[in-house]
């Protein structure tokens, strides 16, 4: 995979570069993405029902949140996503954040994104622990 091979999205939440899919570079088990995510945006509340997930903070900050859990992830830092588990990635801070989104198995079938942004408690958990609103 070389620069010019990079596959980028633009998502509601992120800037989405696919580095390792079946598709890009024939990858059997693992999909691979750099994503960034501006200032006072999210990639909230929601569920990979069929896969877990690595995310690894390459520059910036994140808020993570993995469950009722949330802590504050710097460059060089990570937080892995069980199976199923509710999480989002929140950016109160003044700057972008970009990071690696590593999931696995590849084909784990459908539905491979639930939202639960909506939902009680994560609609209103971050306003309960007093962090900054985002969009």
């Amino acid at each position: 995979m070389q620069a010019a091979d990079v596959k980028t999205e633009q998502d509601p939440w992120a800037t989405v570069e696919w580095l390792s899919n079946k598709e890009l570079v024939g990858a059997e088990e693992l999909l691979m993405v750099r994503a960034t995510i501006a200032a006072g945006r999210s990639h909230p509340f929601h569920t990979h029902p069929t896969r877990e997930e690595i995310i690894y903070v390459l520059s910036g900050q994140a808020e993570q949140w993995v469950e009722n859990e949330y802590r504050i992830l710097k460059a060089g830092e990570m937080a892995l996503i069980p199976q199923g588990a509710v999480h989002g990635t929140y950016n109160p801070f003044d700057e972008d954040v970009t990071f690696l989104a590593i999931l696995s198995p590849l084909n784990g079938g459908d539905p491979n994104i639930v939202d639960v942004s909506e939902e009680a408690p994560w609609k209103s958990i971050r306003e309960s622990q007093n962090r900054p609103p985002v969009k």
